[in-house]
């Protein structure tokens, strides 16, 4: 049986590949293209292909199946990006980048886009197609060299003085549009026109070869061209004229070399008719520095002359200062030896030739420095040798070479040396500092502080701070009993017990203080100059000149484009110093000027002109110190814990001579002399000392002293010694005289002492004017005590006249001094008074005594003894000898009497007694005297030599 298979429809065929396809479809395109994720790229601007870093290539895993694995395009995504992206080949995925339009390097030199890459999708309409992720694309422009040079002007004029060779008349200058460095830059610059006595360097400089002549010819006319480094020459070359002039003096006129500075005048003018001769040259810009040379003077420049401790005062720093350099006195002696300027006129500074060197006292400066504390110096010092040059050292004084700390030069570096004291943890620790400084060894004045605060040492030179460059570290010292020497200008060696490292050279204010000088201010006040230039501009110059100073002011630059103006500005330069007694002599003035026109170069030469200011010599101050010279006080008075004032009148005057020119009609006439005026000025002190003349004070038993307090107050110091004392600071005349009025002597033990003689001197300015030298004698007025002065006739003072009272020898003091200004004061009447009640007292318990053992030996003698002894005692201080003894009659009868003429005179005593009125009651006495009074003087025998009869 023949089975027939019916064949399905034909719709069933497509209805089952449909369903196929359907299903193979979905699985079709799964992934999306893949490119690089940054490309670079080149291309020239005259060309359209760009050359990419790596290649144009979109890969797809789909492939190798159609559509979905084929490469359809690239999309560029930016704004205006003259850019498209073109596949070559759909099934590798190749593609090339060209632009759309002509690129312009000059105009975009880079450009930055993104680019993406997206298949065929799903069939040939591109269904569900898919992108790749977007790219970073970099496209540089290569520069074609398609510009010529073109110069900035159209031409070029100058004006040169004949005579001379320039080393530049003016600059030509040219520049290309292209945007690479080789064809945008001019390498070239060639003058065209033939046999011209001119050349041009590659920077477009015009000189000329020959010096010129006005009469041969007037103007030149130069062709230049240009070339850039592609060797592309200039489309259009430039014409430069340069006019010949006749020979002309350009330079500052009507202005003098010599300028006098009268002291206390205030500022000089030193250029008031000065105008500058441009001989007509068109001037764009003028700079002019004026230079003030003042390295001759001090240390640098005009400075006050006062300690350096003074000047810290002055300056704000604190107290605590001490000066290893002061001006030798009696109580710093130990720079006696230096050799130093010996002129007062300016700062005192010391030399140091390599031999010499100080050592500083034990008491001075503390051996430890374990604080923070500054070390400051003035130095000037050369080119030296290459051994170590010491500034300051602090060393054992004995058995070993170790340093403490110091200060010292080598090979023009700075070098600080701090060793460390021991500590539990002995680890390296900071001990060296370097700088290296120029100013070290330029032979010119600087000025060092150092700032210690470890682990860190601050440097300022001149106001400037500078850091080491160099640090080393080293352990801390061992522990050790050895004492310590302190050495200026070198170091002593104690294994070896000598000095060496020597420093030459100069040195002042070397100071050691507590504590840092923090602030700016007051090291730039140590630094500054009392003298230097000073400019007040006009109100019509404007601002159109511009001025500025260095921080010493010794030089001044002006610039400015007006030469009317500039003249304006150069009349208000004016010298100005400070100082009210400044230091005498020349400071060299030098003005050095920079002339140019309209290219900004120099056109015509300015010669420097150079004069001086003289500074004459001030009017030296008078300073007159008067008072009490002479004066005499009560022993108690000096055993008092008040003691005697020295100087209660003291009066301190400063004058100063001047010689003043006749006025009206004999002003003209030569045999009318100027008359001489004094004038009283007021003025600072810096020092007053005290000095014993005769012996040397006893400590145990006498001293000078002051209110502590006050001088502290008044911002002064005090030192004391067995020779005097000595009061430092910088303050008013009025402020000493203060101070002055309370210092006290005291004498605690005046058995012996009848008189004492001081002098006080004042100084200015270190030293420089000093005061006359005012003495004061203090006298001992000695009271009656039997019990303290058993023997007091034997050592008879000064100031004694003879008086005899009936039986009894009265001796004492007259108090009225031989000189016309010596002074009794009241307090010593009052104690005359008191001694003279004290002596009735002990006469009337004597008579009582006398009359009960005499009463009629009494009563035959009492009218006669009354006008025998009629004669004043006022005023007298009067001793008891209590070794007199009554061994006869005579004695009880003397004491009577002397008791009535007590009582008689009572009432009648007078505060004072001169020596004349003395004189004349003695002459009285020695009239009505009788052979009693014989014997009672040979009873008491006494050395009377001393008295004035």
């Amino acid at each position: 049986m023949n089975v027939r298979r019916c064949k399905p429809p034909a719709y069933v065929a497509w209805l089952v590949l449909g369903l196929l396809y359907g299903v193979d479809a979905d699985k079709v395109n799964k992934h999306k293209p893949w490119i690089e994720t940054t490309y670079h790229g080149i291309v020239t601007e005259n060309d359209d292909k760009v050359l990419l870093d790596p290649p144009l290539i979109a890969l797809d895993k789909d492939a190798p199946l159609r559509y979905a694995g084929e490469i359809c395009g690239f999309r560029i995504h930016g704004q205006n990006v003259p850019f498209e992206a073109v596949v070559l080949d759909k099934t590798t995925g190749e593609g090339v980048l060209r632009t759309k339009e002509k690129l312009d390097c000059e105009l975009q030199k880079e450009h930055t886009f993104t680019i993406q890459a997206y298949d065929c999708g799903e069939g040939p309409d591109g269904a569900n197609m898919k992108k790749s992720h977007k790219a970073n694309v970099h496209i540089q422009v290569n520069d074609v060299n398609e510009y010529s040079p073109v110069f900035k002007e159209k031409s070029y004029k100058a004006t040169v003085i004949e005579g001379k060779k320039y080393d530049n008349i003016l600059k030509v200058e040219a520049v290309d549009a292209d945007c690479s460095f080789q064809f945008s830059q001019i390498c070239n610059y060639e003058i065209v026109t033939p046999d011209v006595p001119f050349t041009i360097d590659k920077d477009g400089y015009i000189r000329n070869t020959e010096k010129l002549n006005h009469s041969k010819e007037r103007s030149y006319k130069l062709t230049v061209t240009a070339y850039d480094c592609g060797k592309k020459r200039a489309t259009d070359d430039v014409l430069v004229k340069i006019n010949i002039k006749p020979t002309c003096k350009p330079g500052w006129q009507d202005w003098s070399k010599r300028m006098e500075y009268e002291p206390g005048t205030g500022s000089l003018s030193l250029f008031p008719s000065m105008h500058l001769e441009t001989c007509e040259e068109p001037i764009t810009s003028i700079q002019a520095n004026i230079e003030l040379e003042t390295n001759h003077i001090g240390k640098g420049c005009d400075r006050d002359t006062y300690s350096e401790k003074s000047l810290h005062r002055l300056c704000g720093a604190s107290s605590g200062t001490v000066e290893l350099l002061p001006a030798p006195s009696s109580t710093a002696n130990w720079t006696v030896g230096l050799p130093t300027d010996n002129g007062h006129d300016s700062d005192q500074v010391f030399e140091f030739n390599g031999t010499q060197a100080i050592r500083i006292p034990e008491e001075i400066v503390t051996s430890s420095l374990k604080k923070p504390f500054t070390i400051s110096v003035w130095m000037r010092h050369g080119p030296g040798a290459r051994e170590k040059e010491t500034i300051l050292c602090s060393s054992d004084m004995t058995d070993m070479n170790r340093h403490h700390y110091s200060l010292y030069v080598h090979s023009c570096r700075l070098v600080f040396l701090f060793r460390q004291d021991p500590a539990e943890n002995e680890n390296y620790k900071p001990a060296e500092f370097h700088w290296k400084l120029d100013q070290v060894c330029d032979k010119e004045w600087h000025h060092y502080v150092l700032n210690i605060e470890f682990p860190s040492v601050a440097l300022y030179v001149d106001g400037n701070s500078y850091d080491p460059f160099l640090v080393t570290e080293d352990y801390p010292l061992h522990p050790s009993k050895i004492e310590t020497q302190l050495v200026v200008g070198a170091c002593w060696q104690g294994g070896i017990l000598r000095m060496s490292q020597f420093f030459r050279g100069n040195l002042a204010g070397l100071m050691i203080r507590s504590g840092k000088l923090e602030n700016k201010k007051v090291i730039d006040c140590l630094y500054t100059c009392k003298e230097g230039l000073d400019i007040q501009l006009p109100e019509e110059v404007g601002t159109g000149i511009k001025v500025q100073f260095n921080p010493s002011q010794s030089l001044l630059t002006m610039e400015g484009d007006d030469v009317e103006s500039f003249d304006k500005a150069m009349q208000h330069i004016s010298y100005l110093n400070s100082r009210q007694f400044p230091t005498p002599g020349i400071r060299r003035l030098k003005v050095t000027t920079t002339v140019k026109c309209f290219n900004e170069e120099t056109c015509i030469a300015v010669p420097d002109a150079e004069g001086y200011v003289m500074v004459l010599q001030p009017e030296e101050p008078k300073i007159s110190l008067s008072g009490i010279d002479h004066f005499a006080r009560a022993a108690s008075e000096f055993e008092s814990n008040e003691g005697v004032i020295l100087f209660p009148e003291l009066r301190i005057v400063s004058t100063i001579t001047r010689e003043v020119e006749p006025e009206g009609e004999g002003e003209d006439d030569p045999t009318v002399q100027e008359s001489v005026v004094s004038e009283e000025i007021m003025h600072n002190l810096d020092t007053c000392e005290v000095a014993v003349l005769g012996d040397e004070l006893n400590a145990e038993q006498e001293s000078l002293e002051v209110d502590l307090v006050l001088i502290q107050q008044k911002g002064m110091e005090m030192s004391s010694s067995n020779l005097g004392m000595i009061i430092t600071g910088v303050d008013t005349m009025d402020n000493y005289e203060q101070v002055l009025h309370l210092i006290r002597y005291r004498n605690w033990h005046t058995q012996s002492l009848f008189d004492r003689k001081f002098k006080l001197v004042c100084s200015e300015l270190n030293g420089r004017y000093i005061s006359n030298e005012f003495k004061v004698e203090v006298n001992v007025i000695h009271t009656a005590n039997p019990v303290d002065h058993p023997n007091n006739v034997m050592a008879q003072p000064e100031f004694v006249n003879p008086m005899h009272h009936g039986s009894v020898d009265l001796s004492g003091h007259n108090l009225v001094n031989a000189h016309q200004s010596s002074v009794v004061p009241s307090a010593a009447t009052i104690v005359i008074v008191v001694c003279v009640s004290f002596l009735a007292f002990m006469i009337i318990l004597g008579v009582f005594r006398i009359r009960a053992a005499h009463q009629k030996t009494v009563r035959d003698h009492e009218s006669g003894k009354e006008n025998e002894m009629d004669w004043d005692d006022s005023a007298l201080t009067i001793t008891v000898n209590p070794m007199e003894t009554y061994e006869d009659q005579h004695s009880s009868e003397e004491e009577e009497e002397e008791e009535e003429e007590e009582e008689s005179e009572d009432g009648e005593e007078e505060d004072d007694i001169t020596s004349a009125e003395s004189e004349s009651s003695e002459e009285e006495e020695g009239e009505q005297e009788d052979q009693q009074n014989v014997n009672r003087q040979q009873q008491l025998e006494w050395d009377d030599s001393t008295l004035t009869y």
